[in-house]
């Protein structure tokens, strides 16, 4: 009796998990904005996306840090240096992304992104 109540048991948390699983299919068409790629989580999360096979865009803090990454990962990685306490160099770093997103999908309808400085 209790072996079948474990087995049922068993049987639906197997089929919940299977059910409640999410699978993104074609990652090697995505893409993905990462911050703070020099070290620790960002680092970690940029080289497996692209292992996956997934585009990253990594965001660093200093040019070591990009080059680093750069000669850890494949062609599919790209690293942009901004400065995030000057507007300007937002500004740059969004229509770098634009420009990447933009150029492998030309269909695509990009939104207005506005930045304004916070006072």
């Amino acid at each position: 009796m209790w072996l079948y109540l474990l087995a049922l048991v068993g049987l639906w948390n197997l089929l919940r998990l299977f059910r409640e699983r999410k699978v993104v299919s074609h990652l090697q068409d995505k893409y993905v904005f990462i911050t703070g790629c020099d070290s620790g989580f960002g680092n970690l999360l940029a080289r497996q996306l692209d292992r996956r096979g997934m585009r990253v865009l990594a965001a660093c803090l200093t040019e070591k840090g990009a080059e680093q990454l750069r000669s850890k990962t494949s062609d599919r990685l790209e690293t942009v240096i901004p400065d995030v306490t000057k507007t300007e160099s937002i500004v740059a770093a969004t229509q770098w992304v634009k420009e990447r997103f933009l150029s492998s999908f030309p269909l695509a309808s990009p939104t207005r992104a506005t930045c304004s400085p916070c006072f």
